[in-house]
């Protein structure tokens, strides 16, 4: 974490209640951000559903939403504090190393498991001279990046260059190659998954050309598969 977060006081918060990595976030819940406490804490409004006040619960991950410019940015973390200030109830809001931003999406993202190989620059070079790869396992996919199972933790903004496979009968021309991607956040499976983490992925791609390539990659594994 990089400091105090810069919200303005008053910033309406979307708030969804972490239901673990395979599902999606529902952001049902609405909150209002008061101020920081220090670079690790910050209060806000006590949720509010339905009209009624949210009962706290320290043991209950939350992810707060909110917009700046064109962005979506998300914060995690967990309440564990109710605080008085007068009249007003505030939750003392604890924050937790998983930080997401991202633009807001502009491709569709379709769920499917594919066998993904992956690796780093700084990794040693195998006895025979060859790249160490790793595999996991996608979650979904889209033209603009992957949510990937897999077992070594990596820290947010680490960059990792992934390996998709290649179908039979794909054209040559949407083979794809060797893509550098971001990691955008990371966090553990469920007890018993295979795997005992999962990472939001960002493609960098270096052209029109190779987003193109991707684009058209996914669009033949959803036409594939008949998602």
């Amino acid at each position: 974490m990089a400091g105090q977060l810069q919200i303005k006081t008053g910033t309406r918060l979307q708030i969804a209640l972490d239901a673990g990595a395979d599902k999606e976030p529902v952001f049902d819940l609405l909150c209002t951000f008061s101020k920081n406490i220090d670079d690790s804490a910050f209060l806000v409004s006590v949720p509010v559903k339905d009209a009624k006040a949210l009962p706290l619960d320290e043991a209950q991950k939350l992810i707060f939403k909110y917009s700046e410019g064109n962005e979506s940015r998300l914060i995690a973390g967990y309440a564990d504090d109710e605080i008085k200030q007068g009249i007003r109830r505030y939750w003392k809001i604890r924050r937790v190393s998983e930080q997401r931003q991202f633009v807001q999406r502009a491709d569709e993202r379709i769920k499917v498991a594919l066998k993904v190989q992956y690796t780093q620059p700084t990794w040693e070079l195998n006895e025979d001279g060859s790249v160490e790869w790793d595999e996991g396992m996608t979650l979904d996919i889209s033209g603009g990046g992957l949510a990937l199972y897999l077992n070594r933790r990596f820290e947010v903004g680490e960059a990792l260059e992934v390996e998709l496979p290649v179908m039979a009968g794909m054209p040559e021309e949407i083979i794809p190659k060797t893509s550098p991607a971001v990691v955008c956040w990371q966090r553990e499976t469920p007890k018993g998954s295979i795997y005992r983490l999962v990472c939001g992925l960002q493609f960098r791609f270096g052209d029109p050309e190779e987003r193109s390539r991707m684009q058209e990659y996914v669009a033949y594994v959803k036409k594939r598969y008949r998602l």
